[in-house]
């Protein structure tokens, strides 16, 4: 099957769907400070929530991936049935009793919310590449624009609401992870261009290991994956040293919604000059943005803004050609297996680097800190250098 002859609403579908069922991601994080608050939340409460979410993913990944399920049955109805249970599970900490919610209730249920992403970020991922098999870089890049408008949609609704109660937020961006779910279900039929498999694909997944160029996209990304979570739960203490209140939430919303426009760019980039290409220049970018962080930090408020409007555009928009790579390269019947396994390993890195970052920001101000994001880019441009001195000719 080729692009042209997926229906005209399949993409657009799909990008709808993967936008609303990721604003569950950073949930809690657009209403961290009625949280602490209302729970009496330590400061550094927003890395251990945001590393739930990421713990419950990774497990959901885990098994998602050893049990093929996005490879053995229908990916529309895995992403509804996520979509629902995720929605459950973030509406369930609104819904809790007034006075009986606890951090430890909290943190479980983002775990489980976290769980049912994994049925929701790497199975788009999969219904694209089972409709778009010819260039999956450009679907790739209007997906992942998708997911980090979602990842942001937070910020947005909080400070559309400023006078909402926290619990409304929660609620709001649930109705809009269900409603995602069922928009894909009932527009997108599966694709035909891979194939179903019939059997647990664990062989499969050592291609992660063996195959030079799958693990050249896989370990780029892993050096991507140290730096864009963690950024993104830092931006909003980033932004505090100059706003607050609503402005702030407007400016963490401009700031990590700026991905989509570097994953869009990046997508229609890639046909010209390649998805290795696409991601090592923006990979780099963003690795100098770590660098100019004690500068950046301190400069006046225009180079200020322009610093961090540059840095998320990039830091996200190398993501879609890593993942369009990534699915290129994987064997045909276990593209979905892998693609989940590879976002398991990635997000068990993102937990590592956010609860280090945000328990050394309690200590050290941010202007030090911010380089050593540069480890991750500067690691995966390393690893990347196979497919940048053979480039593929655009994912």
């Amino acid at each position: 099957m080729t692009p042209a002859l997926a229906p005209r609403r399949v993409l657009p579908a799909i990008v709808v769907a993967q936008f609303a069922g990721t604003s569950l991601w950073f949930a809690v994080n657009a209403v961290m400070p009625e949280l602490q608050r209302s729970l009496g939340l330590a400061p550094d409460a927003v890395g251990s929530l945001t590393s739930a979410v990421q713990l419950g993913f990774i497990a959901g990944t885990l098994v998602f991936a050893l049990a093929a399920i996005a490879d053995r049955h229908s990916p529309r109805g895995v992403f509804l049935l996520c979509s629902v249970a995720g929605a459950g599970c973030n509406a369930a900490a609104a819904l809790w009793p007034a006075g009986s919610l606890d951090v430890a209730t909290l943190w479980l249920l983002r775990a489980m919310t976290g769980f049912f992403l994994a049925g929701i970020y790497p199975v788009g991922m999969k219904i694209a590449a089972a409709w778009y098999p010819q260039g999956l870089g450009r679907a790739l890049g209007w997906l992942l624009g998708a997911l980090v408008l979602g990842t942001a949609s937070p910020h947005a609704l909080r400070a559309l609401g400023t006078a909402w109660p926290w619990q409304d937020v929660m609620l709001g961006v649930s109705a809009l992870a269900l409603a995602g779910g069922l928009l894909l279900w009932s527009t997108v039929p599966d694709g035909g261009h891979l194939p179903r498999a019939t059997t647990l694909q664990w062989r499969a997944l050592g291609a992660v290991v063996h195959d030079a160029r799958l693990r050249a996209s896989v370990l780029g990304y892993f050096g991507h994956m140290w730096e864009i979570y963690t950024l993104w739960v830092l931006v909003p203490l980033i932004l505090a040293s100059r706003l607050a209140g609503p402005a702030l939430s407007v400016a963490a919303f401009a700031v990590i919604g700026a991905g989509a426009l570097g994953c869009v760019l990046g997508g229609l980039l890639a046909k010209r000059y390649g998805s290795a290409r696409v991601a090592g220049l923006q990979l780099a970018a963003s690795g100098l943005c770590c660098v100019l962080a004690p500068w950046a930090i301190g400069a006046p408020d225009g180079l200020f803004a322009a610093w961090l409007l540059v840095w998320g555009v990039t830091v996200a928009g190398d993501s879609p050609q890593f993942s369009a790579l990534t699915a290129t390269n994987a064997p045909r019947e276990a593209v979905g297996s892998v693609l989940t396994l590879v976002n398991c390993v990635g997000f068990a890195i993102s937990i590592v680097s956010i609860l280090l970052f945000v328990a050394l920001a309690q200590r050290w101000p941010l202007a030090w800190l911010l380089p050593a994001l540069g480890i991750g880019p500067a690691l995966g441009l390393w690893a990347l250098r196979p497919l940048l001195a053979r480039p593929d000719s655009g994912a």
